[in-house]
């Protein structure tokens, strides 16, 4: 399982905002059965098939700000915990004044962050020109192997918006992995292009949440359709489903998805282990969410959500 961060602070709260107070409580957790490790090994034991200790996190930060340095940083490193940074180069090449510097990205790196790449831009992805795309990613690339000495391995998706167009870019510029912003637990058979994390902003950042998340189960499942998470008029709102795999199967009368904005979904069972989630009305514009939570007793659940981009905002 993997936990993302956006900005650090204590000022005027954005919803993509953690407060220190509470990103100092998830760190003291940590010391509480939480496993921290290198979220380059998590993705590589997982894609080999190997089992990695209960209640083992990655974390991950979106973004260079310079809160990120000056409050996330000290406390990471006095914590001794691995973390992976995605920077959205352009505004470090121009030096940015509420941006890390290069020098301060190479004292994290020197440290033992992971540094992925996020484009060039910070773009909005899904829908946009295929060549500006490609030249965003590739633009990013160039300045973090120039800036680092070696090219950027994993990929975090701007918002967490994708779509198949862009996930095929993002495996053809040679991303070993790619992450979204949908809520989630890696396992053997997720998209390794598409995987999921689990975010923590000042609203959903209490330190209950960080467990919750740390205690989280996969819910495996197969054929989610549809494949593509851009949305488009006539596709919205989706026909979304999938099958449940393994033993959970035999469960899913327990399952409860939600969709952002919408509430709870309806959901319908199409033989012994495929389900459909009946949404109420299309999804407004923008990003949108559903996740599925499975009930596995000793207030742990097994956890499977996506996340779709309409176009228009």
């Amino acid at each position: 399982m993997v936990v993302l961060y956006d900005r650090f602070g204590d000022g005027p709260a954005a919803r993509a905002d953690i407060r220190l107070d509470q990103f100092e409580s998830h760190l003291a957790a940590t010391r509480d059965g939480v496993n921290v490790m290198p979220i380059p090994e998590i993705v590589e034991a997982v894609r080999a098939g190997r089992d990695l200790p209960d209640r083992t996190i990655g974390i991950s930060i979106d973004g260079a700000g310079l809160p990120v340095y000056a409050e996330a940083w000290p406390r990471l490193r006095a914590a001794g915990l691995a973390f992976t940074l995605f920077v959205a180069t352009d505004p470090v090449d121009a030096g940015a004044p509420d941006h890390m510097s290069w020098d301060q990205i190479r004292e994290l790196a020197q440290g033992g962050a992971t540094i992925g790449a996020q484009t060039a831009s910070a773009m909005h992805m899904p829908g946009a020109d295929a060549a500006l795309i490609r030249e965003s990613m590739a633009r990013a690339r160039r300045s973090l192997e120039r800036e680092l000495g070696q090219a950027p391995t994993l990929f975090a998706y701007p918002y967490g918006e994708m779509s198949l167009a862009v996930r095929a870019e993002v495996i053809e510029q040679g991303f070993a992995a790619a992450f979204g912003r949908h809520s989630g637990v890696l396992h053997a058979g997720e998209d390794f292009h598409f995987l999921p994390r689990f975010a923590m902003t000042g609203s959903f950042g209490d330190v209950d949440r960080f467990r919750l998340a740390a205690s989280a189960l996969a819910l495996r499942v197969t054929d989610v359709l549809p494949a593509d998470r851009l949305l488009e008029e006539a596709d919205n709102p989706p026909v979304y489903g999938f099958t449940v795999v393994g033993e959970a199967a035999r469960r899913i009368d327990a399952l409860a998805c939600y969709a952002s904005a919408l509430g709870r979904a309806r959901v319908e069972k199409l033989g012994a282990a495929r389900v459909e989630i009946r949404l109420p009305a299309p999804f407004p514009r923008g990003r949108a969410r559903i996740n599925c939570t499975l009930p596995e007793g000793d207030g742990r659940w097994r956890w499977y959500g996506t996340q779709f981009y309409v176009p228009g905002r």
